[in-house]
């Protein structure tokens, strides 16, 4: 291998490991953000148009509208604790969280969607599903 291939490998793997690692920060800010029970953080990892079921009832919002959607959520149901169950990615670069959201009133199972815009790893699906 000549110094130039050796110099493009290695700044593939640095690319690689850097998105992997914004993908873990947002994916940790997210659970954050849940277990708090804010929709303003939530929010921050919100891409302009986001599709949030809630219950069945399935919307396309901007993110703004998002926001005060899951403030009425997390009114409704103040959070006890949300714990991520399990993470992947698709070979397309789609990432998901599934999850478990519990509240006084019960549980909700919760699915992410994460999509990367312009380089930032931002939520684009927000299903959450009473139990």
């Amino acid at each position: 291998m000549n110094y130039r291939t050796l110099i493009i490998i290695s700044c593939l793997f640095l690319c690689l490991f850097l998105a992997n690692a914004q993908n873990k920060d947002v994916m940790d800010n997210i659970s954050i953000a849940m277990n708090s029970g804010s929709s303003k953080e939530l929010s921050s990892f919100f891409s302009e148009a986001v599709e949030l079921k809630i219950d069945g009832e399935q919307e396309n919002y901007s993110k703004r509208q998002a926001e005060v959607v899951m403030r009425n959520f997390f009114s409704k149901y103040p959070p006890f604790q949300f714990e991520r169950i399990h993470k992947g990615s698709s070979p397309e670069g789609l990432v998901y969280v599934l999850g478990e959201y519990t509240h006084k009133n019960g549980k909700h199972r919760v699915n992410i969607l994460i999509k990367e815009f312009d380089g930032n790893y931002l939520i684009d699906t927000l299903n959450l599903t009473k139990e």
